[in-house]
Parts: C-alpha cells; structure tokens; sequence
C-alpha cells in the first residue's frame, strides 16, 4: 500500500533523511522508532508532500506521489495526523470531523460519525463541545477521529501517544489496532518502544536519517 525507497529530505541546507527505505502494507501497522531528532517526523512530512523529497521514490497504492502537493496526497486516501494536533480550536468537535469528511473510496473502511463515536466514545459527549476546550488526550482523539473520517487506505501518526494520560494511550492503542483490523495501512513514527509492541506488526529504528534496523 506505501513503499518509500532511498528517501532522502531535509530542510535548508540540512539534509535529515539518507536513503530511507520502508514500506506498509494493508491492515498492517508499522513502527517508525526513533529518538528525539532522528528523523522520524520528517519521513512522515516528506512523504505526505509537506517536504519536498531530494531524492528517491515514494509509492502510494501503486503509483508515485513524490513532487504531488499535501492535498493531492490526502485525496488519493493517504492520512495525515501531525504531532502537534492541529484541531481548528474555533470549531465544534462535530464541525472538525465534517472539516474532515470525504466520500467513502473504493478498497477502504467507511468511517461514519456514529462509528468515531464508538472507536473513540469519550468525544460523544463532546460533539457540541468547541475544540479549544478539549483537554489534550480529547484532542489527540479528535485529530486521529478528523483523519479517519476522509475514509483514508493508510494513515500516517506522528508521536500519538506522547503526553497522553494512561487511560487515553489505552484508547488511542485501540483504535489503532481497530484500524488494523478494518484494513487501514498503519505507519507509526513512535519513541515508546512499550507502545509500539502493543500495536505494530513490525518496525523500523531510525537513526541519525538513516534505517538502522529492522
């Protein structure tokens, strides 16, 4: 479903990635770990077309997005869910995922209002609720809940569980694996190796910008 071969990106003058290597499959999660500076956020950004790659092939549901803009990407059904939860504040929980709503595509689970409510029950309550109120964990829900209503064949989550209370990484676990399970393409970029083993099939270390291990 997504295959990236020798990527290589950085910003300015800085290179990050050397000749990244990986690839997720459907109904497959997939762990990018890493420390703090590693490069794990810009695999992710270079490959939703936030970052421009310098060199090397990224492959989306057989064909090429490298050099496509973000938007194109998200609507060929490739999600995005960033590390710093960019919710529109100003808005209700219920306008948020309808910010994020697309019609439901071919070879992907259909995510409807009433089936986010019930991956992520503590945001029913909350639908009336304005964004900015939300505690942080509500938010991660809710950036995670937006993504899956584009009906996405694969996800991209940077960090999901950084931050978040216990009860909250627990939920975010299982609606990971509930993604799984519906046939969602899952790449994780994570620093919990304690979290990735409770929901990834597989991973890659990353280090220094480069794959050190499988």
């Amino acid at each position: 479903m997504l295959e990236v071969r020798g990527l290589s990106a950085g910003y300015g003058r800085a290179q990050v990635l050397f000749g990244v290597d990986l690839a997720a499959d459907k109904g497959e999660v997939v762990a990018l770990l890493g420390r703090n500076g590693a490069g794990k956020s810009t695999t992710l950004k270079a490959v939703m077309g936030l970052i421009e790659a310098r060199a090397g092939e990224i492959r989306f549901d057989g064909a090429r997005i490298d050099g496509r803009p973000p938007h194109e990407i998200a609507r060929l059904g490739l999600g995005y869910v960033p590390e710093d939860r960019r919710i529109f504040t100003d808005l209700t929980v219920a306008e948020n995922l309808e910010v994020g709503r697309q019609a439901p595509r071919p070879g992907a689970p259909a995510w409807s209002t009433d089936k986010l409510m019930t991956l992520f029950p503590a945001l029913r309550p909350l639908l009336g609720r304005r964004g900015g109120s939300l505690s942080g964990g509500e938010q991660q829900m809710l950036c995670i809940a937006r993504t899956l209503a584009g009906n996405p064949k694969a996800i991209l989550l940077d960090e999901p569980s950084e931050g978040l209370a216990p009860v909250i990484v627990d939920q975010v676990a299982a609606a990971i694996l509930e993604m799984k399970w519906a046939g969602v393409a899952v790449l994780l970029a994570e620093q919990s190796a304690r979290f990735t083993e409770r929901v990834a099939d597989r991973g890659y270390r990353l280090q220094k910008g480069e794959i050190r291990q499988v």
